[in-house]
């Protein structure tokens, strides 16, 4: 898997709902690497950290392959990496092998695999559809947050290798459907349940389905 693109945010006021609000979603490649701390990328925007950066959401990566099914979907917007709002455009990320769990080399950084991204409305407000929402669920591939286990750079070019494999099979993409289903996968809850990459707050409300 190898870095293709690094990406940040400025703080950008949009509206919503009548009310104006902040984002940092809107974010744009940039020339220089980007810095992974524990809580988040460095230089990076940041507004609402109930739901954006910590331990486990401390940075954003999305697959460079995605790219071109949501072009077509959406041609007349202005592409650039960056578009979902992600730090790291990752050619060869894949979440249906991911592990939630695994440790990876990325650039200077160790990092683990956390979490899915979960779509807000502000993903809505980025591509003009609020549509996007549900196509972003039903297609399956939302990318990965990870905790940051060894601050580091990362620059375009750079490699994301695998350090250490979680002994536990669960992938991102088991993961992401699993938290949108009605019916719940019970040996995948469990697996979910008991990961410890996961956070302890979500892990926590998936035990009512059990």
């Amino acid at each position: 898997m190898k870095v293709i693109s690094t990406n940040l945010g400025e703080p950008t006021k949009i509206v919503w709902n009548g009310k104006e609000t902040m984002t940092g979603i809107y974010k744009h490649p940039v020339d220089r690497p980007l810095f992974l701390d524990v809580e988040d990328v460095q230089g990076d925007t940041v507004v609402d950290r109930r739901y954006h950066g910590g331990t486990y959401k401390a940075c954003y990566l999305f697959a460079a392959e995605n790219y071109p099914y949501w072009k077509e979907k959406y041609p007349l917007l202005d592409w650039n990496w960056g578009m979902f709002g992600e730090n790291l455009t990752i050619e060869g990320l894949d979440e249906s092998q991911l592990r939630i769990g695994s440790i990876y080399k990325l650039g200077d950084a160790l990092v683990q695999i956390t979490q899915p991204r979960e779509p807000c409305y502000k993903l809505g407000v980025r591509f003009g559809d609020q549509d996007i929402l549900k196509k972003f669920i039903d297609h399956g591939f939302p990318g990965t947050y990870i905790r940051v286990l060894e601050p580091g750079k990362v620059t375009t070019g750079d490699y994301m290798e695998l350090v250490e494999e979680s002994k536990t099979t669960l992938t991102v993409q088991q993961f992401y459907k699993l938290l949108f289903s009605k019916t719940k996968d019970q040996d995948l809850l469990q697996m979910a349940i008991n990961n410890n990459a996961l956070p302890l707050k979500k892990r926590e409300k998936l035990k009512k389905w059990t």
